[in-house]
C-alpha cells in the first residue's frame, strides 16, 4: 500500500457518465496518488435541461447506490453535492484543499462543454491539476477519420483496469446524499417497466445475452417482438458508464472464441451474431466522436443547405399526437408507448419514430430529438442527436430512409404481438387490417369493437401523400449544387471512409 503519510491535498475524482469502479481509470490512478473521495454532482444545468427525465435521475440513484457500497468495502466514499460547477468544486477546495481532479473525458451536451471550459479556467487559476483520461473509443484530440477503426481497435484491446483493493479515504466532507428524481424537483420516474441501474444488473443483463440471448442476435434485432429479448439490452449500462465499452467488447470476442473453438454443439450461426454486435460497439463510439468533433450539430443542422428546409417551430397538432402515441398509426402508436412505459425500444423502431416525424410529419429533427432524449433511459448525445439528423436527411451524406409504418407493421410484426400489447384498444382487430385499421369497413370495427375516431384514431396524416411528398423535397435538395459542395467536407470530417458520400 502506498504511503501517504507526508500527502497534501486531495485526490478527488468527478463522476459523471461512469458509475463504476472497475476499467476506471481515474479512479485507479487517484487512489495512486493520495487520499482520495468520489464525487458526483447534481448540477442545476443539468437537471433543467431539456433532454433529462426523472427515469434517467432513478437509474442514476440506483447506480450511485450500488458505488457508494464498492466504494465503502475497499475504504473508499462516495459524496455527492447539489449546484453549479465550478462553484461546488471551489466550496470543497476551501473546506479541504484539492490537489488534482481526476475524471474521464465527457462528450456531453453544449452545457458540459461549457462547464468544462469554467472548470478548466477555475482549476487553472486555483493551480489544481485537473486530468481527463480517456473514455470508451472517442478520441480527444482527433487527428482525422482516417486510421479512426485501427486507433478504435487498439484502444479496446487495452488491459481492463481491476478495482484498487484500497483506497485511503477521507473523512469530514459533507455529503448530500443520494437524491430520488423527486427531491431533485423532477417527480417520480413514470417507466414502471425500466431497467434497473447499477453494475450487478448490467453484468447480469451481459451475461444472459452473451450465454444464450445473442444466438438469434443478427436475425431478430429488426422487429420489436424479437429484439425485446435478442437485443444486448447493454445500452443504459453503456449510456450511464455502469459498464466500459472496453469490458464488453472484451468479454464478447472472448465468447466469440469459444463459439469458434470446436463446441460441437454451438449453433454456427451465433458467433456471427455476436461478429455483429462488436461492429456495433465500433458504431457506438464512431457516432459520439461526431459530436466530439462537431459540438453544434446538438443543435444546426450538418448540412447547411437543410436549413429552412423544415419550419423550426413545432407543429402541435402533429407532434401532440405523435408523443402520445395516437397518430392512428399502430407501429408508431405502440412504440412510442413502451417507449413511455420502459424507456427502451429496438434501434429499427427508433429509427421508424424519428423518420415519421420528419417525413411524414415534416417537422424539424430538433423537437423530435428532445421529446425521444427524454423517454430513452439510454440517451447518450453523442450517439442520439447524430443519429435524429441522419434519420432526417439533414446529415447530408447518409442515405435518405422514409420508414413506412404501414410496411413496418407487415415486416416486423405481422401478427399483431406488439402492437396489440401496447394499444389493447386494436386487440380484436384482424391482423390483416392491423397495418391501416381505418381500411376495416364499419361492420368488421363493430365487430373488433373498435371504431375508427372513437376508440383508434383516424391517420393524422396519408401515408402515401406524405412519403412521396417528403421524397420530392429530399432529392430536390440533395440535387442542388449546394449540398452536393457539403457533402464532401461533411464525408472528410464524419464519414465511416466505408463508402463515398450519399449525395455523390
Amino acid at each position: 500500500m502506498p504511503d501517504f503519510s507526508k500527502a497534501v491535498g486531495l485526490q478527488l475524482v468527478w463522476l459523471k457518465r461512469d458509475l463504476r469502479i472497475d476499467d476506471h481509470a481515474p479512479l485507479a490512478k487517484a487512489a495512486r496518488s493520495g487520499p482520495c473521495v468520489c464525487l458526483y454532482v447534481y448540477e442545476p444545468e443539468l437537471l433543467a435541461h431539456p433532454t433529462t427525465d426523472a427515469s434517467h435521475l432513478a437509474f442514476i440513484a440506483e447506480s450511485l447506490r450500488e458505488l457508494e457500497a464498492a466504494l465503502t468495502r475497499i475504504g473508499g466514499r462516495l459524496i455527492t453535492r447539489t449546484g453549479s460547477l465550478p462553484e461546488v468544486f471551489d466550496r470543497l477546495h476551501q473546506a479541504h484543499p484539492i490537489a488534482r481532479i481526476w475524471s474521464h473525458e465527457e462528450t456531453g451536451l453544449g452545457v458540459t462543454y461549457a462547464r468544462d471550459r469554467r472548470v478548466k479556467a477555475w482549476a487553472r487559476q486555483q493551480g489544481v491539476d485537473w486530468i481527463e483520461l480517456p473514455n470508451h473509443g472517442v478520441f480527444r484530440p482527433h487527428p482525422q477519420r482516417d486510421g479512426w477503426a485501427v486507433r478504435w481497435r487498439r484502444r479496446m484491446l487495452e488491459p481492463i483496469r481491476s478495482a484498487p483493493e484500497h483506497i485511503v479515504g477521507v473523512e469530514g466532507l459533507a455529503s448530500d446524499g443520494i437524491l430520488s428524481p423527486r427531491q431533485l424537483g423532477l417527480g417520480p420516474s413514470q417507466r414502471p417497466e425500466a431497467a434497473p441501474g447499477g453494475v450487478e444488473a448490467a453484468r447480469s443483463v451481459l451475461t444472459s445475452f452473451l450465454d444464450a440471448r445473442s444466438r438469434g442476435y443478427q436475425g431478430d434485432i429488426s422487429s420489436p417482438v424479437t429484439a425485446w429479448s435478442s437485443s444486448s439490452r447493454l445500452s443504459p449500462y453503456l449510456a450511464w458508464g455502469n459498464l466500459s465499452v472496453r469490458q464488453v467488447y472484451q468479454a464478447t470476442r472472448a465468447r466469440i472464441d469459444v463459439l469458434r473453438s470446436g463446441d460441437a454443439h454451438a449453433d454456427p450461426t451465433w458467433a456471427r451474431s455476436l461478429d455483429s454486435f462488436a461492429k456495433r460497439l465500433h458504431w457506438h463510439c464512431h457516432f459520439i466522436q461526431k459530436l466530439e468533433d462537431q459540438p453544434d450539430i446538438e443543435h444546426l443542422n450538418m448540412s447547411r443547405a437543410c436549413d429552412g428546409l423544415r419550419d423550426e417551430r413545432p407543429d402541435e397538432s402533429l407532434l401532440g399526437p405523435w408523443r402520445d402515441g395516437r397518430t392512428g398509426y399502430p407501429m408508431v402508436d405502440a412504440c412510442m408507448r413502451a417507449l413511455h412505459a420502459g424507456g427502451w425500444i429496438n434501434f429499427r423502431m427508433r429509427a421508424m419514430l424519428m423518420s415519421f416525424a420528419s417525413y411524414h410529419l415534416w417537422q424539424h429533427w430538433r423537437e423530435p430529438a428532445l421529446h425521444l432524449a427524454r423517454l430513452f433511459l439510454d440517451f447518450e448525445p453523442g450517439i442520439h442527436f447524430p443519429q435524429a439528423q441522419m434519420q432526417s436527411g439533414t446529415t447530408g451524406i447518409n442515405a435518405v430512409r422514409i420508414y413506412s409504418p404501414v410496411k413496418q407493421v407487415r415486416d416486423h410484426d405481422p401478427e399483431g404481438r406488439f402492437i396489440r400489447r401496447w394499444c389493447p384498444e386494436l386487440s380484436e382487430v384482424p391482423d390483416s387490417y392491423l397495418p391501416r385499421p381505418e381500411t376495416m369497413p364499419l361492420t368488421v370495427q363493430r365487430q373488433a369493437r373498435c371504431l375508427i375516431g372513437r376508440d383508434y384514431p383516424a391517420p393524422i396524416v396519408d401515408n402515401g401523400r406524405a412519403y412521396f411528398t417528403a421524397r420530392r423535397r429530399m432529392q430536390a435538395l440533395r440535387a442542388s449544387d449546394q449540398a452536393r459542395a457539403e457533402a464532401t467536407d461533411i464525408y472528410r470530417r464524419h464519414g465511416s471512409r466505408k463508402r463515398g458520400p450519399a449525395a455523390r
